[in-house]
């Protein structure tokens, strides 16, 4: 099993909406997904009309009995589960804390999957604490969704210089989200990006109206707006990534 993660630094760059869309796509592809939802405030279960309940909270998941079976919901598509957040994720850290080996639990959790699913994802909290670098030691690459915009960029020069002091650290795989060709600073940053980071996936997923309308539709953009910008953009975005996974 693969295990990837959509992060950031930085809020309000499309983690979630990346997570979700690419979960799908995954497991439209032919692969078995596992998407684990560990933002607090449960975006990608919503999105998968999965109920926001974590059994027993955070506290028992990740305490030394705690497993992740038990809380592997079904959604529409046979081959892709979702593990539900809520919001006692909030204290994930401070549960986190309290075991042996803080930075190796949801490695341990993962585990026992390794052989049901041929890719985990998980969404991830902007910000940088004791669980992102247990999401660190879990995972065997980051899938950065980055703005282009010169905060995005610089909260990428951030992450990749923290990871740099890591051992064993993940694979960076930034990608653009969000993305206006009409404005002139998207287009400057867009070219500027690429040049400076090669690892930079090429699928771009555009600002669009489809992407936003996800809330409402409670599904990822390919269910309701098959034929869409922002649908080809995400389908094209998985194939980078399982190129970069499956070389």
């Amino acid at each position: 099993m693969k295990v990837l993660a959509t992060y950031s630094i930085k809020g309000g760059v499309g983690k979630t909406t990346s997570a979700v869309n690419l979960a799908y796509e995954a497991s439209r592809a032919g692969a078995r997904v596992l998407l684990w939802d560990l933002d607090p405030q449960g975006a990608a279960s919503f999105y998968f009309r999965i109920r926001p309940k974590v059994k027993g909270g955070t506290s028992r998941l990740v305490g030394a009995r705690g497993a992740l079976e038990a809380h592997i919901r079904a959604t529409d598509l046979r081959s892709l589960h979702v593990v539900p957040a809520d919001f006692s994720l909030r204290h994930l850290d401070l549960h986190l804390d309290a075991t042996k080996r803080p930075t190796e639990r949801l490695a341990a959790l993962l585990a026992p999957l390794h052989d049901s699913y041929d890719v985990a994802i998980l969404d991830c909290p902007p910000g940088i604490s004791l669980a992102s670098e247990s999401v660190f030691g879990a995972t065997g690459a980051l899938l950065v969704p980055v703005i282009p915009t010169t905060l995005s960029a610089r909260t990428l020069t951030q992450l990749a210089g923290f990871l740099e002091g890591l051992s064993g650290a993940p694979a960076l795989f930034p990608h653009f989200t969000m993305v206006d060709r009409r404005r002139k600073l998207h287009r400057e940053q867009l070219a500027s990006l690429a040049a400076a980071w090669p690892a930079f996936l090429p699928s771009v997923v555009p600002n669009a109206s489809a992407v936003e309308r996800m809330g409402v539709e409670r599904a990822p953009v390919a269910v309701f707006a098959p034929s869409s910008a922002a649908a080809h953009a995400f389908r094209d975005l998985w194939a980078d990534v399982a190129a970069r996974l499956w070389p």
